[in-house]
């Protein structure tokens, strides 16, 4: 994903502070062209600046989380307003924004009950 240049103090302050990320070391030969990168898990976030930026709206990385009620959460008690989506069958899901505004999509599969469930 892409950040404005300069963002990279806002950037750590949400996936770190907010979200409870881990920020990753960015190599040598890269660290010079600012942004940063987080991690989740095996999941890694590259945030790279970009002269010009504007944020993605649509495109986004889907977050698969354990415990959406308290990302949900989490969020709001950070000031970022957060907009469930219940149109995917089988998942709860929602929508918020990065401090630069670029979309994320945070989604947990649900348990369904039954034979074998």
């Amino acid at each position: 994903m892409a950040a404005p240049p300069g963002a990279e103090g806002e950037l750590r302050a949400y996936y770190v502070g907010v979200l409870g990320m881990t920020e990753v070391p960015k190599p040598p030969a890269l660290a010079a062209r600012g942004g940063c990168w987080f991690r989740a898990g095996t999941a890694q976030l590259h945030l790279g600046v970009e002269t010009g930026f504007r944020a993605a709206r649509k495109a986004h990385p889907g977050l698969r989380v354990t415990g959406i009620e308290a990302y949900a959460a989490r969020l709001e008690a950070g000031g970022v307003r957060v907009t469930w989506d219940d149109g995917l069958p089988g998942h709860r899901r929602f929508y918020a924004l990065d401090p630069v505004g670029n979309r994320l999509e945070f989604l947990e599969p649900l348990r369904m009950s039954g034979p074998g469930g």
